[in-house]
């Protein structure tokens, strides 16, 4: 981003969310037994939320957690007590999602509900499930064949909803752009748009039963510009059609990419601005993922702490009032353009290579969104993207948040006969690196007693070694290696003294460049000759002969800005691990 913007003042509101309408909380219900998760339920609407998210098993959202019925009977136990001619429901439930709707509308009818009074979107994405897990028992296009009657029944029941999602969530998750998003979830929707028209529903009415979903993170501008974006994508793409456009059913979730399992409490900051921009941004639908979510089926408190988020933004900070409070902001204006003419472009090569199900089957699409994500991966590496709690200001002995159960490693829906295989993306959080590395301490911890550890040789003063000290602190307690500090030493005996009571294989000088140039090499030969091994030193050195003469000195590495830091963290781990007594003390 630009540090200026010129003033966008004269810009309008883009047509959205009414003005003065709130967005609806949606909470999302994942939990296994039908019972359970109907006490969650009535504690949710109870508690402010307007809207349910039912994932079911075989969605591929699922991560992993999930409702396990789907029969008339455990569908009525989940929503018993519930007001479904008020309540906005939103279901995946995977390649059944049209079935578990189905049995959702027979609830309803048996309790005097009409489907035409039904608030019921099938949030299903047949391309993004295929993309998501590599394959698919039913092609996609006899989904959207299926989802055409069903809308026209729909459309003749007077219901409300949608029939088909596109879906940004699958394309965010595996690491694509903003950009990627929202050309895949245009190309996803245009797919459906022509497949819905094809069964002969009009195109003014094909197109209000497809939904779009997005991801929102905590790049707060950007998520912003990015939903400002999908409106006036929206807009052209139904003027490109010759039709009048009408809005779009615009859907939010925080971003599962960005939770991380270690500093669980940031995750409360990053969600609280996700579902700030989102609403800024003028979703109609918002949904905060509970904090430890990353963790395991979040509790109570958790959910509680995703619905009052929500809350206190509309209630007690009054943004929706405004309709698209944004617009006029130079920086959001321009970011929404930008953002839109990218993606717009990106949209034009997908249709130019046949349409998104045919960019899938190439496999071209997935190579641009992987690149995007190992891009983004090598930036998180080397803390060019910070994660505060995972790869910034760890928290080593942070205790395990409460959960109701730990998350197995999700896997992708099961497939016995698929009628399509492509190069799956698979969803991958950004701090899982670094959770490994935490992981791999926590199981040494529990083996010898002790995580790996190295001393911090700080040298001079306070004020000469503070600033690199508590920086390789930060830097080794990321990757789960806990570091021995110091307020410093009157003479290198004390120095060698120390190292040797701490107990522990390895030393990392810490100190300003004047008093390496005049010490480092004299404290490196005296740890060296106490077993430090490795001997690091935190800083860059000032040329190849200053690196050489550390290197005779003892020095046998540097941590520095800038680096790999999970391949330099994973290597010194094992180091350390290795030359760290074998038995529990």
């Amino acid at each position: 981003m630009e540090p200026l913007y010129a003033s966008a003042r004269h810009a309008l509101a883009l047509e959205g969310r009414p003005a003065g309408a709130p967005w609806t909380i949606v909470q999302r219900i994942e939990i296994p037994d039908p019972g359970q998760a109907n006490a969650v339920i009535l504690a949710d609407l109870e508690g402010g939320a307007g809207g349910l998210e039912l994932v079911f098993a075989g969605s591929a959202t699922a991560r992993p957690h999930a409702i396990a019925a789907t029969d008339a009977d455990s569908l009525g136990a989940l929503l018993d007590g519930v007001y479904l001619d008020i309540v906005s429901l939103r279901v995946d439930s995977g390649e059944s999602t049209a079935a578990v709707a189905a049995s959702i509308e027979a609830v309803a009818a048996a309790r005097g509900v009409g489907a035409g009074a039904l608030d019921l979107a099938l949030a299903f994405d047949p391309l993004g499930f295929l993309a998501a897990s590599g394959a698919i028992a039913t092609a996609p296009a006899e989904h959207v064949r299926h989802a055409g009657r069903i809308g026209a029944a729909r459309l003749a029941n007077r219901g409300r909803g949608t029939v088909l999602e596109a879906d940004g969530r699958h394309w965010h998750d595996a690491g694509a752009t903003e950009a990627q998003e929202l050309a895949a979830v245009l190309a996803t929707a245009t797919a459906y748009w022509r497949g819905l028209e094809a069964e002969g529903i009009a195109p003014e009415a094909a197109i209000r039963l497809v939904g779009v979903t997005l991801a929102a993170d905590q790049d707060q501008f950007r998520t912003i510009a990015k939903f400002r974006a999908l409106r006036k994508l929206w807009t052209r793409l139904q003027q490109a059609a010759g039709i009048d456009p009408a809005p779009v059913r615009l859907h939010a979730q925080t971003s599962w990419r960005s939770m991380s399992r270690v500093g669980p409490h940031v995750n409360l900051l990053r969600s609280t601005i996700a579902g700030f921009a989102a609403g800024i941004g003028g979703a109609d639908s918002v949904t905060v993922l509970p904090f430890t979510s990353a963790n395991g089926l979040p509790d109570g408190f958790a959910r509680r702490l995703a619905r009052n988020t929500q809350s206190i933004l509309l209630e007690e900070s009054n943004l929706a009032r405004v309709a698209d409070p944004a617009a006029g902001s130079g920086l959001v204006e321009a970011e929404t353009d930008g953002l839109a003419a990218r993606a717009w472009s990106l949209f034009q090569e997908i249709e130019a290579e046949g349409g998104m199900a045919a960019a899938l089957a190439s496999g071209r699409w997935q190579e641009r969104v992987a690149s995007a994500a190992a891009d983004r991966a090598k930036a998180v590496a080397r803390r060019k993207q910070p994660l505060t709690g995972a790869s910034e200001f760890p928290d080593i002995a942070e205790q395990a948040v409460p959960i109701l159960e730990e998350a197995p490693a999700p896997a992708a829906p099961a497939v016995a006969t698929p009628a399509a295989i492509v190069r799956p993306l698979p969803p991958r959080r950004l701090s899982e690196p670094f959770e490994a590395l935490r992981a791999a301490s926590d199981r040494t911890l529990a083996e010898t007693g002790r995580r790996p550890r190295i001393f911090l040789a700080n040298l001079g003063r306070i004020a000469d070694f503070n600033t690199r000290s508590t920086w390789a602190r930060n830097l080794f307690e990321a990757g789960g290696i806990e570091a021995v500090t110091n307020d410093g030493f009157a003479s290198l005996d004390e120095l060698v003294a120390a190292f040797r009571a701490a107990g522990t294989p390895g030393a990392c000088l810490c100190s300003s460049d004047a008093v390496y140039g005049q010490a480092a090499a004299e404290a490196a030969a005296a740890l060296r000759a106490a077993g430090a091994g490795p001997l690091l030193l935190a800083g860059r050195p000032a040329d190849a002969a200053a690196e050489a003469a550390y290197a005779a000195s003892g020095i046998d590495g540097f941590v520095q800005a800038g680096m790999d830091v999970l391949a330099a963290l994973g290597t010194l781990q094992e180091r350390l691990a290795a030359a760290a007594p074998a038995t529990k003390s």
